[in-house]
């Protein structure tokens, strides 16, 4: 079992990725620490877990990514109680599709709190517990567009292209230390997300398989296929592979 032992921090582990990054790590043996602002959402997840046959445990902590200090507090709560061997930077949000003059102040700026300071306050809460050991493993989940310019996403790709070279930054300051940070680069994902964006569209189910037309595959991606690629890059069998973006996308950027 690649986490046996191991304990797994996974922000946004309520819905979709995050939660099903959370299966699978409980289903290698780690303990996961699923957080998230949906106390419901993420007590199921939690649910889920304790329910299947397997080895592997959860317990929930609610946790606004965007507030650092709190963050700072569970990182070193967590590490106390139960170690901290990974943490997983999955919490994120969306943005109506709207051209760059259109999108407003707030909207960019909560995009921003969220995908951009969110993973930041993540990695400034766990770094000193992981320096200190001599290890630990980091996994941002950024986007296709940490790699390409999504029109009518500005403020969501400005936010996922910061992810990913600060994944890098990271990865260069930690490594001496024994720690390694990584990013997964989803496409379009079947997710509540991804919903929201074809919502946006006037004809949403035209608009989704125009989008599905343009892969490669011919679907979109499933969640758990994501969670495969976090659980590797989080995992000592990805022990030499550090500064990553890993896309996973169906071959979209392919095109």
């Amino acid at each position: 079992m690649r986490f046996e032992n191991d304990t797994v921090l996974i922000t946004g582990a309520a819905t979709g990725i995050g939660e099903e990054t959370a299966k699978r790590c409980a289903s290698e043996g780690a303990h996961v620490v699923v957080t998230d602002v949906d106390e419901t959402g993420g007590e199921e997840t939690v649910e889920a877990i304790a329910s299947r046959d397997g080895p592997g445990s959860a317990t929930f902590e609610q946790l606004d990514v965007t507030d650092a200090e709190r963050f700072d507090e569970l990182a070193v709560d967590v590490a106390e109680e139960h170690g901290l061997d990974v943490l997983v930077n999955n919490a994120g949000i969306g943005h109506p599709a709207a051209s760059v003059e259109d999108v407003s102040p707030s909207t960019r700026d909560y995009v921003v709190e969220v995908n951009m300071n969110g993973v930041w306050n993540g990695c400034h809460a766990a770094l000193p517990v992981f320096k200190e050991q001599g290890s630990g493993a980091i996994v941002n989940v950024g986007s296709l567009a940490s790699i390409l310019g999504l029109p009518k996403q500005a403020a969501y790709s400005m936010t996922k292209g910061a992810v990913l070279n600060f994944t890098r930054a990271v990865a260069a300051e930690a490594g001496p230390y024994g720690v390694r940070a990584n990013a997964v680069c989803p496409g379009f994902t079947d997710t509540q997300l991804t919903d929201q964006y074809f919502a946006g569209f006037d004809d949403p189910e035209a608009a989704r398989e125009e989008m599905i037309a343009e892969y490669p595959l011919k679907r979109l991606g499933e969640p758990g296929e994501i969670a495969d690629a976090i659980a590797f890059l989080a995992s000592d069998e990805a022990s030499f592979v550090t500064g990553h973006g890993l896309v996973v996308d169906g071959g979209f950027s392919t095109n």
